[in-house]
């Protein structure tokens, strides 16, 4: 033993009532040490069991027990030693593959399991030393000497009972192990039921999720499908209307008072916002069903800059509030879908003007450090938004209220929108804010996502031309009788679906023919298909006026022959434009 082992006491075995001795000292010392009644068990199983092995096959040794003071915590030890024949195969009997016929392996191995601690010195004809050991309690304080001498002093004084006496108590002991065996169990049985029933209900639960899950899926097909249907209803009155109001704006059958200009203005101005409500929860439809297609183009941040200031100066509503863009210098093209990157910027810009009263409205574009980034900013000296509200505002639908929020009308979809098609360009959207010293949103994407796309269109020409509109819009036809009407370059006829239109399309060979998409019985892409097909009409320029979202989708769809509008856009002027430019670059 250690030099620090403190001497317990030492207990003689030379026949079959010392085995019992041993096991008794080993239990009340262990008791008197404070192990609970447990380990006092498994410390007096082990060490009787190598008592028994020095009795049975080296006829006799000794039990040495101390207290390692080195150790922390410190640590019961016991040490059997005898001069018996030792073990010859020691190594195998240790690794459990000795089958023994007497149980000699199956002591050691068991001694070794019970103890925190083993060691074995066996040497043929020479005799084993066997040393266990067991950690204190972590719960005791260190024992000092003089307490343990105390404990030496009264064992001295105890005398050995009785081996039967021994022998029931050893038995009580094992009914007590027996007991607590099978209540553990009978607890293993119930846990493992337990766990059975809750695999079956997390099963019946994915279950209900896949249900769940397939419920959704198709919740938001029939959603995508119906607002793509739902467009056609609600634009094509929508863009009648605007068709209509600007007509009247324009003066084509005469002047209006300035009270009919004002009540005008107020019908177009509603009839824009309900249709920039459409197109938002269209495009914002389109993004989370996973059908909206990025259209990299290469374009300049000046142009952009110079097309939104354009495009947003009539917000500036108020001399007190001023839009200010940064000038770029050496600033390096972009090759990204510029049409999306405009939608996002001008929904902030607007916001911006909406809510700041005074002070300016200032963007910026830079790159980031390995200028693979692009980082536009949009600052305004508005009325800020509350911390809590930063991440509320990106919800669809969800508007902060504020002292202006009353005067201003708003869908709530403009940033949520904008924050998705900046995730499907690469990038992100954010916002720093604080309450009355206003906000500035970043949109972060990169400044390249492959190559531009190579459309192009073919060129134009200009003389007196026949023009054939096919249109199941009444509304919409007669907008464009009135516009056309008054050019007299354009001898103008009228078609009210497709099957009559390529009739007279045949008949009448026009110049130009201006063809809606979607018509009843016979479409716009049957139409098209067939007038490429016939070889008196194959060569016909077609100007498609459509109501759909005009994007890549829509134009692969098309061929490249065939110029698109929306019908949004009509007015005298983009009409006359139109029609130049569709009489000299397609044909």
């Amino acid at each position: 033993m250690s030099s620090k082992s403190w001497p317990i006491v030492t207990v003689p075995i030379e026949n079959e009532s010392d085995v019992v001795a041993v096991r008794q000292r080993a239990h009340r010392v262990a008791e008197l040490l404070g192990f609970d009644r447990q380990d006092q068990t498994r410390i007096a199983t082990a060490v009787s069991e190598l008592a028994r092995n020095a009795f049975g096959y080296a006829g006799g040794g000794r039990a040495e027990f101390a207290l390692d003071a080195t150790a922390a915590p410190q640590r019961f030890v016991v040490r059997i030693c005898d001069e018996g024949p030792g073990i010859a195969n020691l190594q195998t009997i240790l690794d459990g593959q000795y089958r023994s016929t007497s149980g000699m392996g199956l002591g050691l191995v068991g001694a070794r399991r019970l103890m925190d601690t083993f060691s074995i010195d066996s040497k043929p004809g020479k005799g084993t030393k066997v040393e266990v050991g067991h950690k204190l309690p972590g719960r005791l304080d260190p024992w000092p000497r003089a307490k343990l001498t105390e404990i030496v002093s009264s064992l001295k004084k105890e005398t050995s009972s009785d081996p039967l006496t021994a022998l029931r108590e050893q038995n009580r002991e094992l009914m007590q192990s027996l007991d607590e065996i099978r209540r553990r169990e009978e607890e293993s049985q119930q846990l493992n039921q337990e766990l059975g029933d809750t695999n079956r209900g997390v099963v019946a639960l994915y279950a209900e999720l896949d249900g769940r899950a397939e419920q959704l899926r198709q919740a938001s097909e029939l959603k995508t499908r119906f607002l793509s249907n739902m467009s056609h209803e609600f634009r094509t009155p929508l863009n009648s209307v605007l068709a209509l109001s600007r007509l009247l704006l324009d003066r084509i059958d005469g002047e209006l008072t300035s009270e009919q200009e004002r009540q005008v203005g107020y019908i177009r101005r509603s009839a824009e916002s309900l249709l920039e409500l459409v197109n938002d929860m269209l495009d914002l439809a389109k993004v989370e069903a996973g059908k909206a297609e990025v259209k990299p183009v290469r374009f300049s941040v000046a142009s952009l800059f110079g097309a939104l200031r354009g495009a947003l100066r009539p917000l500036l509503t108020s001399t007190s509030v001023e839009l200010l863009f940064e000038p770029l210098q050496d600033f390096p093209p972009l090759c990204t879908d510029e049409s999306k990157v405009a939608q996002i910027l001008r929904n902030l810009i607007s916001n911006a003007l909406k809510f700041t009263e005074q002070g300016e409205v200032r963007v910026t574009a830079r790159l980031s450090g390995d200028e693979q980034r692009v980082i536009f900013a949009v600052r305004d000296t508005g009325i800020g938004i509350a911390p809590e509200d930063h991440e509320r505002i990106f919800e669809e639908f969800s508007q902060v209220q504020t002292r202006l929020q009353k005067k201003l009308k708003g869908t709530g979809l403009g940033l949520p929108l904008s924050r998705s098609l900046a995730r499907l360009l690469g990038g992100d959207l954010a916002v720093e804010s604080i309450p009355g010293q206003g906000s500035v949103f970043t949109l972060e994407i990169p400044a390249s996502i492959g190559e531009p796309d190579r459309e192009s269109l073919a060129p134009q020409s200009d003389t007196s031309k026949c023009v054939l509109l096919i249109d199941d819009d009444e509304t919409f036809r007669y907008v464009l009788r009135q516009i056309v009407g008054n050019e007299s370059r354009y001898e103008f006829i009228e078609a009210g679906g497709g099957e009559e239109g390529l009739k007279l399309a045949r008949e009448k060979r026009p110049d130009v023919i201006i063809l809606d998409l979607q018509m009843p019985t016979v479409d716009g892409f049957t139409v098209l298909q067939q007038l490429g097909a016939d070889e008196r009409t194959g060569a016909i320029p077609v100007v498609v006026s459509t109501s759909m979202t005009i994007d890549a989708t829509l134009r692969s769809r098309l061929p490249d022959r065939v110029r698109l509008i929306s019908k949004n856009a009509i007015s005298r002027e983009s009409v006359s434009l139109f029609l130049r430019d569709a009489v000299q670059s397609l044909t």
